[in-house]
């Protein structure tokens, strides 16, 4: 896929000619300097960015072939978001707050699904509270039950562990970990956190707009020393 801004001579290429595939029941993360077109990618994968040139399919469907109102649908129903900025509404507790895409949708949770996902996060003692009665960790891991509980087919997380200290970003990314592990979800997210990009299956490093490198099974020595080849502009040293 291609994705351009601008025409002329104020033409920004953000991403040139990326090719990838991610594969169901794995956590991928992707990597690279500021202006890589590391979040471009993601919005076009998740479908909320069009792409200039290019091609995108979730399982079966191509998603840059669907009008507005199926891709709003698509992303309701298939896929789930996870942002650094936790989105949770103040006068809905936490409870409300992981149902409230599904309550929007018209469909009833799958009470055991949705028992088991309060598990795997954390929350079975915190459900009737509402954010302000939260710390910064527990709101987040609000957010991933709430994208968990509708079981979309893949999660976007966009530097979900922006905004928290490192041991509550450590437990958000335990349960990301855990979701992959023990409940089969499938997961992208942004980083520039190496310790954050430690915890997944595969790394994609993003240059230039382009995909300059990927590695299996990091730790987050590896994925520091990888990011060090990068120069300040972003480009690979």
């Amino acid at each position: 896929m291609t994705k351009a801004y601008g025409s002329g001579e104020t033409r920004v290429l953000a991403l040139d000619n990326v090719d990838v595939d991610i594969a169901r029941g794995q956590f991928t993360a992707i990597m690279g300097p500021s202006g890589s077109g590391k979040s471009t990618l993601m919005h076009c994968l998740a479908g909320l960015d069009t792409v200039t040139a290019g091609r995108i399919w979730i399982d079966e469907t191509e998603i840059t072939r669907l009008r507005d109102k199926k891709l709003t649908q698509l992303r309701r129903d298939r896929v789930g978001f996870i942002f650094q900025a936790f989105n949770l509404l103040p006068t809905l507790n936490a409870l409300e707050n992981i149902t409230l895409p599904m309550d929007i949708a018209g469909r009833k949770p799958d009470q055991q699904w949705l028992q088991r996902v309060v598990d795997t996060v954390g929350l079975s003692g915190r459900l009737k509270h509402r954010p302000s009665q939260l710390s910064g960790g527990q709101q987040q891991r609000v957010a991933v039950a709430r994208a968990l509980a509708a079981r979309p087919e893949i999660i976007f997380g966009d530097e979900p562990t922006g905004n928290l200290d490192s041991r509550s970003g450590a437990e958000v990314l335990g349960f990301l970990r855990r979701s992959v592990d023990e409940l089969g979800q499938t997961i992208v997210m942004v980083t520039h956190d190496p310790v954050a990009a430690g915890y997944a299956d595969r790394v994609l490093y993003l240059a230039d707009g382009r995909i300059v490198d990927e590695m299996w099974n990091p730790t987050s020595e590896q994925v520091l020393d990888r990011m060090k080849s990068f120069d300040t502009r972003g480009r690979v040293a």
